[in-house]
């Protein structure tokens, strides 16, 4: 049988949190201000390693922000790597995709 893989955003936590079958298994953590989503950092549990979550969990979270037409601001270094990747993605992007601009702001 498959393994059932999920996105839920979690605003209350500022994070998107990836489960495996009901198992927490990875988050990004963001913030959101004025129309853009800043996507902070990016964690994958250990046990679920190998697996390709990280960009499964990125991916999700990108769609999600063209949906409800947020700009993107990857300051995660994995994040900004992903986006560096997949060119589908970058017209999403509302500053430089290195990870290197200001802290995030405060939500």
């Amino acid at each position: 049988m498959d393994e059932v893989v999920e996105t839920v955003d979690h605003p209350d936590r500022g994070r998107y949190e990836l489960t495996v079958d009901s198992q927490f298994a990875g988050s990004i953590s963001y913030a959101i201000h004025n129309g853009q989503i800043v996507l902070i950092h990016t964690e994958i549990d250990p046990a679920y390693a190998g697996k390709h979550l990280g960009q499964r969990l990125v991916r999700s979270v990108l769609d999600d922000a063209r949906v409800r037409r947020l700009r993107v601001r990857p300051k995660c270094p994995f994040v900004a790597a992903y986006i560096r990747s997949h060119p589908e993605y970058q017209d999403l992007v509302d500053a430089r995709i290195d990870g290197s601009e200001d802290p995030a702001p405060r939500r």
